[in-house]
């Protein structure tokens, strides 16, 4: 029994994917076997998975998403040599950017430098063609955001945040530790295994403090995020100034990926860009959370001097605070 059977933590009893019927327009066809493979050491203990690099060996199943704005297909297929079901993620290099090309780049190269079980790891990368082939563990449970969409679209109970931000925030601190910040921290980002495992994906975005044997205490880089990925990003991220941001801005994602588990939504969706980025650098006058939840009131907390410190604005800080001091 995993976390999200138990009764103790939810009213409604969560499924597993299960396999469907395979596409019939498989894409078998248009790829041809490739020499170039890497497989990279598990990251489970006692785990030793070995997928080949052979196309044929995959039995694609269902699509069951897409990335990297459509330019990457995510199936559920069977590895035919071990009956294994695992996760295959295909896309095609000749529609990608150069932008696109460095983050696919760079999600393979630090997949296979972090060894920890709350970070999601990739089996075996090949090319076949021009299509790049990924294999990664199956998560059963998908993402958190596709247990919000298909469960709990009015928010999720406290244990079960805590039990699936508890996995997340374990692998955030190993990135951490080693001198990398995420900078995409949401729900969809926080895939659930069959027996309960949480990992953190979506490293396509990461970027290292340490340079030249030197770590850096602040960050200037701002890469292409798409306009979606917005909600979740921190003040200081988006302010672009000499202050630069670091670590703490993915605390601020992680408290915004918070209200979207207890909500069912993200704060500031229903804002204009333009408008959200003002009302995150200004500071929002109202609270993000669900106000017949966690009602604001008075606090003595004040804002940051430096304004940079963690992103959090007077007001969402004044309703953390409240709902504190109301436990």
């Amino acid at each position: 029994m995993s976390c999200l059977d138990c009764s103790c933590i939810l009213r409604t009893r969560v499924e597993s994917i299960r396999p469907e019927k395979q596409s019939q327009n498989s894409i078998h066809e248009y790829l041809a076997d490739s020499d170039l493979a890497w497989i990279p050491p598990s990251t489970r203990e006692n785990e030793v998975i070995f997928c080949s690099s052979n196309v044929s060996h995959y039995e694609l199943q269902v699509e069951i998403g897409r990335r990297f704005n459509n330019l990457t297909s995510v199936y559920l297929a069977r590895h035919t040599p071990t009956g294994m079901q695992v996760a295959v993620r295909i896309t095609d290099l000749e529609s990608c950017s150069e932008e696109h090309l460095k983050a696919l780049q760079n999600e393979v190269v630090l997949s296979h430098f972090f060894q920890h079980p709350n970070i999601m790891t990739l089996w075996t990368v090949f090319t076949a063609g021009s299509w790049l082939w990924v294999i990664s563990p199956f998560m059963a449970y998908g993402s958190a955001r596709h247990l919000l969409k298909t469960y709990f679209p009015e928010g999720m109970s406290e244990a079960l945040i805590g039990n699936i931000l508890f996995g997340a925030i374990r692998g955030l601190n190993y990135m951490h530790q080693n001198g990398y910040i995420h900078r995409n921290i949401k729900a969809s980002h926080i895939l659930i295994s069959g027996d309960g495992l949480v990992s953190l994906s979506g490293l396509s975005n990461l970027y290292s403090l340490v340079n030249n044997g030197q770590k850096s205490k602040v960050v200037y880089d701002f890469p292409q995020f798409s306009t979606s990925v917005l909600p979740w990003l921190s003040p200081e991220l988006l302010r672009q100034d000499l202050s630069g941001y670091n670590v703490k801005s993915d605390i601020y994602s992680v408290g915004i990926t918070a209200c979207e588990l207890a909500n069912g939504h993200v704060p500031f969706q229903d804002m204009p860009r333009t408008q959200m980025l003002l009302q995150k650098l200004k500071g929002p006058t109202y609270c993000p959370w669900d106000i017949n939840t966690f009602p604001c009131g008075e606090s003595r907390m004040k804002n940051s001097r430096s304004g940079v410190d963690s992103g959090i604005g007077h007001q969402q800080a004044v309703c953390f605070h409240t709902h504190s001091s109301n436990r």
